[in-house]
């Protein structure tokens, strides 16, 4: 049986003991407090409309060493083209996110309430988006959350070829030179493998998240355009 969380208390169960596949548990709120334990337990929320909340903590798990990064060529040249931003337009960011389609999914997981959420984890810091712009118009980004020296990957989204993957490249490279440990990417897919992102058991992503900084990096959320050559 899913254990379902007390509304009284932040903690969670076991990452290790979800079920077969991924849940750990349901219920509960998203105020910014459980979110943060949550993702510092290697746990996340993922849910569709009127389902209750349900928290994950997937087998196999997809994370990005940030030396493991693949930069092509065609990649390395199309980055060009685009300007880039830090947290300038973060709900945006997520709205593109939750309107672009993916393959097998019905519908979105990025509700009202998440975007809500987020948007207040953002406000403290705790949530940030890489946007990419094109002409002035924002054309791809992505959003995550912060938990120490790691960050934990949310969604991106592209409306111009090369402009999400680009947007991760500027995220890598600025990740780097602050000192992160390394990128969860959660739920595997082919699109970050290709990238350098590899499945690992959760055992070791748990492990290695616990090995993992977890005191707040001490850095500016803004573009370094040294980083661009």
């Amino acid at each position: 049986m899913i254990p379902k969380l007390n509304k009284y208390t932040l903690d969670f169960p076991d990452a290790r003991d979800a079920n077969e596949d991924g849940i750990v548990a349901w219920g509960g709120d998203l105020n910014p407090s459980r979110l943060i334990r949550a993702y510092q337990n290697g746990i996340f929320p993922w849910y569709s409309k009127n389902d209750p909340i349900i928290w994950w903590s997937t087998n196999p798990r997809l994370i990005l060493d940030l030396d493991d990064f693949k930069l092509s060529r065609s990649l390395k040249k199309s980055m060009k083209k685009f300007e880039y931003k830090f947290d300038t337009n973060f709900r945006d960011v997520m709205m593109h996110c939750a309107k672009t389609p993916r393959k097998s999914q019905e519908d979105t997981w990025i509700q009202d309430e998440i975007i809500e959420a987020y948007e207040e984890l953002h406000h403290l810091g705790l949530a940030h988006s890489v946007e990419t712009y094109y002409e002035g118009k924002l054309v791809g980004g992505l959003y995550g959350v912060v938990v120490g020296g790691v960050f934990c990957g949310e969604s991106m989204f592209s409306h111009k070829s090369d402009a999400s993957k680009s947007a991760f490249a500027m995220l890598v490279k600025h990740l780097k030179e602050w000192g992160y440990d390394f990128i969860d990417a959660q739920v595997p897919t082919e699109h970050l493998k290709s990238l350098g992102a590899k499945e690992v058991s959760r055992e070791y992503f748990l492990k290695r998240l616990k090995q993992s900084n977890m005191q707040q990096m001490d850095h500016i959320w803004s573009v370094e355009t040294a980083l661009f050559t």
